[in-house]
């Protein structure tokens, strides 16, 4: 998630101090990535440093106020125009966490997707819950648009990661069976060997 993106997407609407900022952000993504007044404050200054925006005085209170610059502007619509990268996921506890679950010693693995699958589908009903409170009323500004969207990529991953723990546990379920059919095992190459030295063995006892 870009902080820094995000930061820049709300300055464009124009200048605004960082607590703002926070409850913006806060406000436009449901709180379901919250941050910090020390996150937004350190974005801000890296952004400073970069020139992607620039202190403007302050408001009423006292407040120190943060603008756009152009070039701030340029970074955030070609950041708008970029797709988002998936050639390097970012890393998934769960997908590790299951990884590292197959073949370890006293773990159940079939209880660990189970468990995660209950864990999963509660989310789920959370997240749908919270859609149909949003579409009680029809939304009405941009920040309860932005929510909504929000909310429903949140019950679409949960879909999926159920569905996906579905087929982790069908998979097992497959290689148990396939490896409880194998037939057992011939004699081992040692064993062919063995008869086939014996007559070099007899024919130096006669020489």
């Amino acid at each position: 998630m870009s902080i820094r993106h995000g930061l820049l997407a709300l300055l464009e609407r124009g200048p605004r101090y960082g607590s703002r900022l926070r409850t913006e952000f806060e406000s436009r993504t449901g709180s379901t990535w919250p941050l910090n007044v020390g996150q937004v404050y350190t974005t801000l200054s890296r952004l400073e440093r970069d020139g992607m925006v620039v202190q403007d005085g302050e408001d009423d209170a006292g407040h120190d106020l943060y603008a756009i610059t152009d070039a701030g502007r340029t970074e955030l619509h070609t950041w708008f125009g970029t797709p988002v990268d998936r050639t390097h996921p970012p890393r998934d506890e769960l997908a590790i966490k299951l990884a590292m679950a197959v073949g370890a010693p006293g773990v159940d693995i079939r209880e660990v997707i189970q468990s995660q699958r209950r864990h999963t589908l509660k989310a789920m009903q959370d997240y749908t819950r919270l859609k149909a409170q949003a579409l009680a009323d029809v939304p009405a500004d941009r920040d309860e648009v932005a929510w909504l969207l929000v909310v429903e990529q949140l019950i679409f991953q949960a879909e999926a990661e159920a569905r996906w723990l579905d087929h982790c546990e069908s998979r097992l379920v497959r290689l148990a069976e396939a490896a409880a059919t194998e037939p057992s095992a011939g004699p081992g190459p040692a064993a062919t060997r063995g008869p086939a030295r014996a007559p070099a063995e007899r024919s130096h006892s006669q020489r």
